[in-house]
């Protein structure tokens, strides 16, 4: 199967996706699912969700509030993340970067995604998954995120991939063009495929157990 036929199956089986996308119940603004995207890194989001919320209740998510807190203010709110410092030091020099942007995200989104991804990856703690996922889920960037669920299913469906992110996406997007909703949407079936489908026996007894991918 091709990775088009791949998405629609995946789609046409699995049926539309919740997902992180700004007004819904899962993050109410754009700089929200920022800081979740950092806060994720290495965790579960069981662990984020407080964190988040005592963000909220300090800051709003307003970049010029996170801005006016220093390092010893942040890391007891976002201590249940873990890798505090680490990530700490992220969420601050990801507030500047918007600082830099006079926090205006109409104007970024105005933005080549090249350009905003070279400056993503220029940010302390953010790295290529990160920065595809800041670009798809609040910049209006679609773009293939090379994380384990994709890795995961690309081997058990057969296909030899890069194992660098930057060549296994360029061979992805090389091969499938998708409007933003559908690459936000190609995501979000890969992961929830993935979070039921955690073994290859679990994948022999899916959907998708027979199919070569072609890639």
């Amino acid at each position: 199967m091709t990775l088009e036929e791949l998405y629609r199956t995946m789609a046409q089986t699995m049926g539309p996706q919740p997902w992180l996308r700004p007004g819904t119940p899962w993050a109410e603004t754009p700089v929200e699912i920022m800081l979740g995207a950092i806060l994720v890194q290495n965790t579960n989001w069981r662990n984020v969700e407080p964190s988040l919320r005592q963000l909220k209740r300090v800051t709003g998510f307003a970049p010029a509030k996170l801005r006016a807190l220093t390092l010893d203010d942040l890391i007891p709110l976002i201590r249940t993340s873990g890798f505090y410092q680490r990530k700490a030091a992220a969420i601050l020099a990801l507030a500047t970067w918007l600082g830099q942007h006079h926090d205006d995200l109409a104007a970024l989104r105005q933005m080549p995604g090249d350009q905003l991804r070279t400056e993503l990856l220029a940010i302390t703690g953010i790295g290529n998954e990160t920065a595809d996922y800041i670009l798809m889920y609040t910049l209006d960037h679609g773009t293939f995120m090379v994380d384990t669920y994709a890795r995961r299913l690309f081997a058990w469906l057969g296909a030899t991939m890069p194992k660098t992110y930057p060549a296994f996406q360029k061979r992805v997007r090389a091969q499938l063009d998708l409007p933003l909703s559908d690459w936000q949407e190609f995501h979000a079936l890969i992961d929830e495929f993935g979070k039921a489908h955690k073994t290859a026996a679990d994948f022999a007894a899916s959907f998708l157990a027979g199919h070569q991918l072609t890639v």
